[in-house]
């Protein structure tokens, strides 16, 4: 038995491993390459350059690796590059890179996109990210391991989303958010960190202790920035937890959310 779908449609050029799965009314673009495991549903549409790895599920209506619609992009041949394990549920929508940025989207392992997310060009999610039904990511968004998004996230071109973070339904997010941090509110504020989200993956009560007192630094002090990282150079050493925290501030371009 086929698992491809007599009524897919396979535009030649495709590269499909031997055991994926392809639904009813379906289009798989030339120059997309899905890897083993994959299971493409119905009225899926899969645009190229695209790579697709192992074990990714993709639900209906959902389509993937389509030009952006950025008006500076002019049909130069750009790419979507998505990693294994990922669940794109129905309705979302990623768009590939532009040659003004990194030329690619990429998307890395173990994600779980829900229904409606929108992905936009150049933008790259790393590994264990949950992104809840109607989060939309502007162009040159970065998305760092395990952050959470909730329900209409809006998250504004060239911001970074930090390790751990996580954000409140319908929060408006224009500033980058460090690692840890959850933020609420139109525009984003920094409430608390993720406390509960570390304590679930297994991270020591001394390295939430110390993380708890470097948010105080940062947020509750009445500190610069610059004074606040100052502040925090020796806990950066003792604790690789409170590294990140200070390094995700640093590394910011847009400032961070406060």
């Amino acid at each position: 038995m086929s698992l491809i779908d007599p009524r897919a449609i396979i535009e030649p050029g495709a590269k499909l491993a031997d055991d994926v799965q392809v639904g009813p009314w379906s289009i798989v673009g030339a120059n997309v390459e899905v890897g083993e495991g994959t299971v493409i549903g119905p009225h899926v549409v899969l645009r190229g350059p695209t790579i697709i790895g192992k074990q990714n599920r993709i639900y209906q209506f959902s389509t993937v690796g389509e030009d952006t619609p950025d008006l500076k992009y002019k049909g130069e041949l750009t790419r979507l590059v998505i990693g294994d394990h990922n669940v794109i549920r129905e309705g979302v929508t990623i768009h590939r890179g532009t040659v003004q940025d990194r030329s690619e989207t990429t998307i890395g392992d173990h994600n779980l996109l829900m229904a409606y997310v929108h992905i936009g060009h150049d933008s790259v999610i790393g590994n264990h990210c949950i992104l809840v039904n109607n989060t939309a990511l502007a162009g040159h968004v970065h998305v760092d391991d395990w952050a959470i998004l909730s329900g209409y996230t809006l998250v504004h071109q060239f911001c970074r989303i930090g390790a751990h973070s996580f954000s409140g339904m319908g929060t408006a997010i224009g500033k980058d958010v460090p690692a840890y941090v959850t933020v609420f509110g139109n525009p984003a504020e920094a409430r608390s960190m993720n406390f509960e989200g570390l304590r679930r993956r297994g991270f020591s009560s001394d390295a939430i202790h110390a993380l708890r007192r470097a948010y105080k630094v940062v947020y509750r002090q009445g500190l610069t920035v610059d004074q606040a990282l100052a502040e925090l150079e020796d806990a950066a050493l003792a604790f690789p937890e409170v590294a990140v925290f200070r390094d995700s501030i640093i590394s910011s371009t847009r400032g961070i959310t406060r």
